[in-house]
């Protein structure tokens, strides 16, 4: 079971100060936060893709990148990219990339995403947001998994003879989970794949995305990738922990008060009615708890502690706890509920045994450039001979 933190990145301002930390500030507590999850034992930092204030997350990859530098064993993460607005070629290569530098540590969350507006932002059509996400999902797979690809869609230029390149590190591609609250079709494709399956479980009621985890968990069985018991599963959560529940509601709710989406609500009717936590780390554990029986065994348990306006100070603190009081307990207690035969979350490590055993992993090596700064109708001195790339009659 790997358990972790999520941030969207968001600018709030402090509704007890009256302070606005700027872009910069905000990154570099971004990356603070990332270490010290790394320093206290989480197995998740993960990251959400945004194009608008007051998000400053535009660059994940670039971001990660640095994180992975900082950091020692933390698996990386999105959540999510967007898989609707950025050109899947892009994403096959600027994430192979990141794969490369941070030794595997990194897997990626895909979605449609939030904002409006960055579809037309991205000259997309909103309208097709769904079938872009689709089609986008079906051409990243297959850049990451065949040196030659040949490619016409509805949504991109065709490709004829593409390599996407780096290759993907020890050609394993980085683990997929596709993250969705509201859409059947990305369930389905989530199982056809047998990639994991994340539902955002905050800001709606407690168990609100049990159908479409069922539907994924059935489709998955259905697929031929496992059971439904077996399929992979994330959700996320909201906390704030103190160590006495009355000190944790007391500090948190002028920012639960303060944020728009909350305006108006009684908290007490959140921490109710919604997955959302705030109390002791024993409260944080019973309540998480709950998730496991609600949603059955599931791999990944990501928090948000850092939005709202929170100081960096509070959020590094809510890190701590988790790391040192909640996750250790939650480890054990899941563990000794876990039915046999439910896999953990695949990583890199895992993804390599299954592909190769005792085997060495391929390094891919390109042939010579043979003038024209490319390398012939075979990309790697080990590309399969029967694939031969067709370039377009220009070249």
């Amino acid at each position: 079971m790997q358990f972790g933190i999520f941030s969207v990145g968001d600018v709030t301002r402090d509704p007890t100060t009256g302070y606005t930390q700027s872009e910069a500030e905000r990154i570099r507590n971004l990356v603070r936060i990332a270490q010290r999850a790394d320093e206290v034992g989480l197995d998740v930092f993960a990251i959400g893709e945004h194009h608008n204030p007051p998000f400053i997350p535009s660059s994940p990859t670039t971001l990660l990148g640095h994180i992975a530098a900082l950091t020692e064993r933390i698996i990386l993460s999105t959540s999510v990219t967007l898989m609707t607005t950025n050109d899947p070629v892009k994403v096959a290569e600027d994430y192979a990339m990141l794969q490369h530098l941070a030794g595997g540590r990194l897997d990626v969350m895909l979605g449609r995403g939030n904002t409006v507006p960055v579809y037309p932002w991205f000259g997309k059509d909103i309208r097709q947001g769904v079938a872009l996400a689709l089609e986008n999902y079906n051409l990243l797979h297959r850049l990451w998994r065949e040196d030659v690809v040949d490619w016409e869609g509805k949504f991109r230029t065709a490709l004829q003879g593409f390599t996407a390149t780096p290759r993907p590190l020890d050609d394993v591609p980085p683990f997929v989970w596709h993250g969705s609250i509201r859409t059947p079709e990305i369930a389905e494709q989530a199982a056809y794949y047998g990639n994991g399956f994340f539902a955002n479980h905050i800001l709606a009621p407690n168990l609100a995305f049990k159908p479409l985890v069922d539907l994924y968990r059935q489709r998955f069985e259905h697929y031929g990738h496992g059971t439904a018991a077996q399929a992979i599963v994330g959700l996320g959560g909201q906390a704030f922990i103190a160590r006495r529940s009355q000190d944790a509601v007391e500090r948190f709710r002028p920012y639960f008060e303060a944020f728009p989406i909350f305006r108006g609500a009684s908290l007490e009717d959140w921490m109710t009615g919604t997955p959302l936590t705030v109390g002791s780390p024993q409260e944080v554990i019973d309540k998480t708890l709950t998730f496991q029986q609600g949603f059955g065994d599931y791999q990944r348990q990501l928090f948000a502690v850092d939005s709202l306006g929170l100081p960096v100070e509070v959020a590094l603190e809510q890190v701590e706890i988790l790391g040192t009081e909640v996750v250790p307990v939650l480890r054990k207690e899941m563990a000794s509920r876990r039915a046999p035969g439910v896999p953990e979350a695949p990583t890199h490590a895992s993804l390599v045994a299954a592909k190769y055993g005792d085997g060495e992993p391929r390094q891919p090596r390109p042939n010579p450039n043979r003038g024209d700064n490319l390398s012939g109708t075979s990309p790697y001195h080990d590309s399969d001979p029967n694939i031969a790339a067709q370039f377009p009659a220009a070249l």
